[in-house]
């Protein structure tokens, strides 16, 4: 009797993982798999309901992680304080990640000084991820290693591609799929006035 229950939640579990990167979604769901595995989250989770949940530093409570960048260099989400963030959560195989790498460089370029672009990539070791970084041609704004999954549990991301895009307050104003980045501009430029 066991095995009847069992089998359908391995059943859809495999299908999930088959349909795979490239399976690009809609707007706030769908999109890659390639799921971090669940735990407790080492942070505590952004707050959504204090305007931030600013703390005695004035960064609100959503930018309160640290990270190291794939080239090795400490990062403190702090710095993105005041300022919209996009996040681009990627993973260095996903061909839908490659697809968004430009679009999302162009607009880390074209919004410098106004918003902040932040790659966090997962479900990799470094040298993938500095590969991609160097391939794609997406060096031009910081990129966390994120081999643990520690900021894409923090923002409840469990597959690749997504993006979560943060106003000036550390509020979430958006979170999902932007096949080949389309509409990250638009909804940048909606943030920066």
């Amino acid at each position: 009797m066991r095995v009847r229950t069992l089998l359908p939640t391995a059943l859809a579990a495999t299908l999930l993982t088959l349909a795979g990167c490239g399976a690009e979604g809609g707007s706030g769901t769908g999109g890659d798999t390639g799921a971090v595995p669940s735990a407790t989250p080492s942070t505590a989770p952004p707050a959504a309901s204090d305007g931030g949940g600013t703390g005695g530093d004035g960064a609100p409570e959503a930018l309160r992680f640290t990270g190291t960048t794939v080239d090795g260099e400490p990062f403190d989400a702090k710095t993105l304080a005041g300022r919209p963030a996009v996040l681009w959560f990627w993973a260095p195989w996903c061909s839908t990640c490659k697809a968004q790498a430009a679009e999302t460089a162009r607009v880390a370029a074209e919004y410098t000084g106004k918003a902040n672009v932040v790659g966090v990539a997962g479900l990799d070791g470094n040298a993938a991820m500095k590969d991609f970084v160097a391939e794609t041609k997406a060096g031009g704004f910081p990129h966390l290693a994120d081999e643990a999954g520690d900021v894409w549990k923090r923002f409840d991301v469990t597959e690749q591609s997504r993006y979560v895009i943060l106003d000036k307050n550390g509020e979430t104003v958006y979170e999902g799929v932007l096949p080949g980045g389309e509409g990250l501009a638009e909804k940048v430029a909606g943030l920066t006035g």
